[in-house]
């Protein structure tokens, strides 16, 4: 099959629509389920990409999680302690294979962001991972290949309506690429940088140490950043990423806003947060949101009279900054890749709120210096990689 018409573009107004190979060739996937759209492809096409790099870059499973040509997660297939099995809601699952392990991952960082996502495995999709994925709002999945009765699974999703797509693992796009705005034909070479521990190697600051456990946390960022709309922060812990600000036009705010989904990632594995005691009827996506409420500064939202009756079984507790700071000062081991050069020391002020103890960017500002010196501050270990990773 060498094309595929798609029922618009972006937007229902944008017709015709395809995906098609130009060279004449056959395209490198199978639609073995609906009826994927433009962005669906997207998605599906990025985050391959980046799952497939993490694979080669760790030697593990993984998956990630995709939301307007963004990851919302990405992971490797390490195991779940029972406080993320909980925070997930995959503690009633049993015994996870590692790339469903990789997938709750990619999923539970930010819950918020991935409603309505589309998945992207490193590996065939197993049983696991496809019962995960069948109680999830989701718009579809690729993989290299799918075991029968995960397919099964997948296809009863969504009323039998649920986009599957078989990727040719084997596939390897043309060295040069082309898209077109506005009527005009843009060309680059295929973004073929390999990204492993050799682009660490160049430690910068007094502290020198960076554990392997630290290197694989900033291979997973760095990878996933190269999928990211720039600019674009990403903060990684314990294999996952677990903060990511795309498409912000300041640095800072990156960093910021990905702090900020970190932050968020950390507080809903407090106790005093593991313990709210929601209604049995609640649904997935409404308790995840009373969580994001709780949480940040509109927590009178839920928590009002008339308001929290229909969320809790027991009124909760205000959850106080002082209670939150204290909590997200315990945050340890965090690292953190940047797409271009921090410019000010701003970000290593912020990121050192988040736990940041390791960072991997490009270098090159006329201030890496400042940059340096406040991270020898906190003595975070930071490599410069010499090499920019932005994606639009």
């Amino acid at each position: 099959m060498n094309e595929l018409e798609l029922k618009y573009g972006c937007n229902p107004n944008q017709k015709p629509s395809r995906i098609f190979m130009e060279n004449g060739g056959e395209l490198p996937i199978e639609v073995l389920n609906g009826k994927p759209g433009y962005i669906n492809f997207m998605d599906a096409f990025n985050g391959w990409q980046l799952v497939k790099e993490l694979k080669a870059a760790t030697g593990m499973p993984a998956a990630t999680s995709f939301k307007h040509v963004s990851p919302a997660g990405a992971a490797i297939g390490l195991p779940l302690s029972d406080t993320l099995k909980k925070i997930y809601w995959v503690d009633d699952l049993g015994e996870l294979s590692p790339l469903a392990s990789a997938y709750a991952k990619a999923r539970g960082a930010d819950r918020m962001s991935s409603y309505g996502d589309f998945i992207s495995l490193s590996d065939v999709c197993d049983v696991p991972t496809a019962k995960m994925i069948q109680r999830e709002v989701s718009d579809g999945v690729i993989a290299p290949g799918y075991e029968p009765e995960a397919l099964e699974i997948l296809k009863s999703k969504r009323k039998g309506t649920y986009n599957i797509i078989k990727i040719d693992p084997d596939y390897v796009p043309e060295d040069i690429e082309h898209k077109q705005v506005f009527g005009i034909t843009f060309e680059q070479g295929h973004n073929s940088l390999v990204i492993d521990n050799e682009m660490l190697s160049n430690v910068v600051t007094e502290n020198k140490n960076i554990p392997d456990s630290a290197k694989k946390d900033l291979l997973i960022a760095l990878i996933t950043l190269k999928y990211t709309q720039s600019n674009s922060v990403a903060y990684a812990c314990g294999g996952q990423a677990i903060g990511i600000g795309a498409g912000q036009q300041s640095r800072i705010h990156c960093t910021r806003l990905a702090g900020t989904k970190a932050d968020n990632w950390y507080l809903r594995q407090c106790p005093k947060v593991m313990e709210l005691q929601f209604i049995d009827s609640i649904k997935r996506a409404d308790r995840d949101n009373a969580i994001d409420l709780y949480i940040g500064e509109d927590y009178m939202d839920v928590l009002a009279d008339g308001a929290w009756q229909n969320i809790f079984k027991v009124k909760p507790e205000i959850f106080t900054r002082e209670e939150k700071r204290a909590w997200l000062d315990t945050m340890k081991g965090v690292s953190l890749g940047s797409d271009a050069f921090f410019p000010f020391g701003d970000n290593i002020e912020r990121a050192h709120k988040s736990g940041v103890e390791y960072i991997a960017q490009p270098g090159g500002s006329i201030r890496d210096d400042n940059v340096i010196d406040t991270c020898n501050k906190y003595g975070i270990a930071m490599a410069f990689t010499g090499i920019r990773l932005f994606h639009h």
